[in-house]
């Protein structure tokens, strides 16, 4: 009874103390007697404070200004906690170096004064990019996110439509794209601009007269119908917010940096200093944190004490055995006995060999009770275990159904065109999808490198989910994509469908990108105009094959220098079909959603929302002008009037100015001379405003295959001069790229004849 007594107290102690040792302990966090360590129940740890020499200033000269100076608003019942001019706190986490702020929410309204734009500017704070999501709400929305990254420009966004309030099904944490959209959000993002717009006004949705647009952290994001149904008075009188969670850092120099100089370094007894990379935070600095075996605010002389584990959880068999040491503890075998003393090593009794004999009788009953215990848990194991793979079995079945998986099987049976690949087949090839074998990300999914059997290295790719109406036209494209049969196209060699999200597996392509080649200075140098103009053939003839070759005819529909893959003797293989659309029997193309990439996309598809193989042409002669120049086909860092590459080539073909920014690596041949006007004058007709007066496809590689022999004259030419068109009023349209990433259409004729089209959104992906 003595026993069971002391056993009960030990359990209450030992919860009591989990308890405790779970919760922040409040000492310890503030740097001086008169600083105030909470501001309305929120905690404020150093270095963040309220009053003057209570908080963290960088004294460097040679380095941005940065403050955690924290106001008290004691206007507000309780007071609340304000970082900069009017930044709610929620809470500070010194172990994550992290800080969850209210940030206010962007709308734009049926009405001329309905509009806020919010602003986040917070020095060297920078979003995190794994604890929140950027979101807008609406039913003819699009919003912005834009920013500086790493010193850079950086704009992503998304669009939602709908049309009647039933149309939105899902209320909860889940954005279908009905009513709602959402866009990741990089790491090192600052100097934030939040912007909602409405393509009509609102005039169309009569329930939804208001667009919203805001970054949330991930655990409060929700979404009701409720929210499309809010008025301009909402906004103006609650003032909506939103919790956004923020890195943080010490100073802009790391570890190693702030040590040269002493005691300015922050981390003090019993810490580690953790450099901050650029995938954390945007600029170079530092954080502190406990050693192990320490806890508390390592920011503050002494501030990180010993935790003694004997008051709290640790492995010794009964908490009189634990020995608590500076930093650890050890576990000791009282006076008798001998041996660990934990949990797994038990103390055993200094008895005699005629003590041990008497009591070999209870030592038996003992074990045989702890023999049936280890069995019923054997068994229970096992029991677990099969259920758990039944589940998981199902799971994959169930996948594989919903994926189309049966419909395929049922297509390929008896044929020798595709691979079903199993989902252990390709986490055994991805060393489990290891993100050190990423090699692209982009709108569409996340690529990695894997090895399948035979060393075969491959290309797998995690694709968005499978609309479960499309299924069927899913199974289909896969199909006739793997059927494709041309050495200039990236070979799809199988499919898994047993995972929530398709994966597919392509050939391995091991000489990067077209984009790669030409914006590495050292590699640019040695792309000679001849291999330039092979690149050039080889993409016709593939888009052309794509168009007209094969029985059922395909548009890629973000044709791009990015998605171009060189092998090792320079190939190039066209990939990322994951935008491309097999057209129908009648060939009618109706798209609801941005398809394709910025500088790339057919203009004509911002007033008809139609792609066809035209589209593809326009891309093409984009990527012609980025052979002929090495240039970006955009690049916000440049002035206004040379940020879109299309439209500053016809500006400068006008003015017969083509070699003003034509790569000086490829004009030094008087044939290649030629050769490049004739190339510039296949762009400027690829670019045509009117899909009708482009070339096909098949057209553009004959006339790139006469423009490579040059010996007689290519055989296809525009009808027109791009004088004669300008004169007959068909003009060129390029899409530029203000200071603050708004879109908007400017004519290559007369500076009167500006229109502004309505904006539109596409993620950019890499953020380039």
């Amino acid at each position: 009874m003595g026993y069971q007594k002391h056993f009960l107290i030990f359990l209450i102690i030992l919860v009591l103390t989990r308890l405790i040792s779970g919760s922040e302990a409040p000492e310890s966090l503030v740097i001086a007697s008169h600083c105030s360590s909470t501001c309305g129940g929120i905690t404020i740890p150093y270095p963040f404070g309220i009053e003057e020499g209570c908080y963290y200033k960088d004294k460097d000269d040679n380095s941005p200004t940065t403050t955690m100076k924290i106001k008290c608003n004691h206007t507000f019942n309780p007071p609340k906690p304000i970082l900069g001019r009017n930044i709610r706190i929620l809470n500070i986490s010194l172990q994550e170096g992290e800080i969850r702020l209210n940030n206010r929410i962007s709308y734009s309204c049926n009405n001329p004064s309905g509009r806020w734009d919010s602003w986040m500017n917070l020095r060297t704070f920078t979003i995190s990019s794994s604890k929140n999501m950027f979101l807008a709400t609406g039913c003819d929305t699009y919003a912005w996110f834009k920013g500086k990254r790493y010193g850079k420009n950086y704009s992503t966004g998304c669009m939602t439509t709908c049309n009647e309030i039933d149309d939105v099904l899902v209320n909860g944490n889940i954005c279908n794209g009905v009513g709602c959209c959402e866009a990741s959000i990089p790491d090192g993002v600052t100097n934030i601009t939040i912007t909602a717009y409405s393509y009509n006004n609102h005039t169309q949705v009569k329930f939804n007269p208001c667009s919203a647009a805001y970054p949330v952290a991930n655990d409060a994001f929700h979404f009701s119908q409720e929210t499309l149904t809010r008025e301009l008075s909402y906004y103006l009188n609650e003032k909506p917010w939103a919790p956004v969670v923020y890195n943080w850092g010490i100073g802009t120099k790391n570890c190693s940096e702030a040590e040269k100089v002493g005691s300015r370094i922050l981390c003090k007894s019993n810490t580690e200093c953790i450099n901050l990379t650029h995938e954390q935070h945007g600029l170079d600095g530092y954080r502190c944190a406990c050693k192990k075996g320490y806890s508390g605010n390592p920011y503050l002389p002494q501030g990180c004490q010993d935790i003694d584990e004997c008051k709290g959880t640790n492995s010794c068999e009964k908490p009189g055995y634990c020995n608590n040491t500076i930093g650890d503890y050890n576990c000791v075998c009282p006076e008798g006995y001998h041996g660990i003393g934990n949990s797994t090593h038990r103390c055993i009794s200094d008895i005699s060999n005629t003590k041990k004999d008497s009591s070999l009788v209870p030592v038996i009953v003992t074990a045989g009770i702890g023999g049936v215990i280890i069995i019923l848990l054997i068994i229970s194991f096992i029991g677990y275990w099969r259920h758990e793979k039944r589940k998981m079995t199902t799971l994959r079945e169930k996948n594989f159904r919903d994926n189309g998986g049966e419909i395929l099987h049922q297509k390929v049976s008896g044929m020798d065109v595709l691979k079903i690949f199993t989902i252990q087949e390709l986490e055994n090839a991805t060393n489990k999808y290891n993100e050190a074998n990423i090699i692209g990300r982009g709108g569409f999914g996340v690529v990695y490198k894997g090895v399948i059997s035979g060393n075969q290295p491959v290309a797998i790719k995690r694709s968005l989910k499978v609309d479960p109406n499309q299924v069927e036209q899913f199974i289909n494209e896969v199909l006739v994509l793997s059927q494709i049969n041309n050495r200039h196209v990236v070979k799809l060699l199988g499919c898994c469908l047993e995972t929530e999200v398709p994966l597919l597996v392509y050939e391995f392509i091991n000489n990067g990108t077209l984009f790669d080649h030409l914006q590495d200075e050292g590699k640019a140098s040695c792309f000679t105009w001849n291999l330039r103009l092979k690149i050039a053939l080889d993409i016709a003839d593939v888009l052309s094959y794509l168009h007209t070759t094969i029985s059922t005819p395909i548009i890629h529909r973000d044709m791009k220098s990015m998605n171009v893959l060189l092998d090792e003797s320079y190939t190039a293989k066209v990939a990322d079909f994951g935008a491309s659309k097999i057209v129908p029997l009648d060939h009618g193309q109706i798209d609801t959603m941005v398809i394709g990439t910025q500088g790339y996309l057919d203009p004509e598809y911002m007033q008809t929302f139609e792609l066809t193989e035209k589209s593809d042409v326009y891309s093409f002669g984009v990527v012609l002008l980025e052979l002929l120049t090495k240039e970006k086909a955009l690049s916000y860092g440049k002035p206004e009037a040379e940020r879109c590459l299309a439209m500053y080539f016809l500006r400068k073909m006008k003015e017969d100015r083509l070699f003003d920014i034509v790569d000086k690596n490829i004009t030094n041949d008087p044939k290649q001379v030629a050769q490049i006007k004739e190339v510039a004058n296949l762009a400027k007709w690829c670019l045509r405003l009117k899909g009708d007066d482009r070339p096909t496809m098949k057209e553009a590689a004959m006339e790139l295959e006469g423009i490579r022999r040059m010996g007689s004259q290519p055989k296809y030419k525009a009808e027109k001069s791009f004088d004669q068109l300008e004169n007959s009023g068909n003009y060129m349209v390029g899409i530029a790229i203000d200071d603050d990433g708004n879109t908007n259409t400017n004519t290559s004729g007369k500076d009167s004849d500006l229109h502004s089209l309505p904006h539109f959104v596409s993620t950019l992906g890499d953020g380039r």
